[in-house]
């Protein structure tokens, strides 16, 4: 299929497909004109990629990834020790989102311990403000 046709399907753009070629997460043929041209599997492998991206992983994080995108990823992923690294890049990409987590909830409670009518629950912001 043509790069219009599987970002379609994929729900992306022509400009992100382009991209993960670039980055090697992604291959296609050329046509004689010159016009990418992907294989049937691609679909299942961009679709894999966007939902890698979608949890919280990185382009790189993915490149670790390659031998998994060409199957079905599973809802949940049994521990396998033949899997390890893959582990290991989540695992690291977890820790980094819980620092991300604490440094915006820190930021986020010292905003409020100056302006405390921000953190009324029952949406009265607005009225203890004015």
């Amino acid at each position: 299929m043509l790069i219009g046709e599987l970002a379609a399907r994929a729900g992306t753009t022509t400009r992100a497909l382009r991209y993960y070629e670039e980055q090697g997460l992604l291959e296609s043929d050329r046509t004689s004109a010159g016009y990418r041209l992907y294989e049937p599997g691609a679909l299942r492998r961009v679709r894999n990629i966007r939902e890698l991206l979608s949890c919280g992983l990185t382009v790189e994080d993915v490149k670790s990834l390659l031998a998994y995108l060409d199957a079905d990823l599973p809802e949940v992923l049994s521990y396998s020790p033949l899997c390890a690294d893959g582990y290991g890049v989540g695992a690291q990409r977890v820790a980094q989102l819980e620092e991300r987590i604490a440094i915006l909830t820190e930021l986020r409670d010292s905003l409020v311990r100056r302006m405390p009518w921000l953190a009324a629950p029952d949406g009265t912001a607005d009225e203890q403000a004015a």
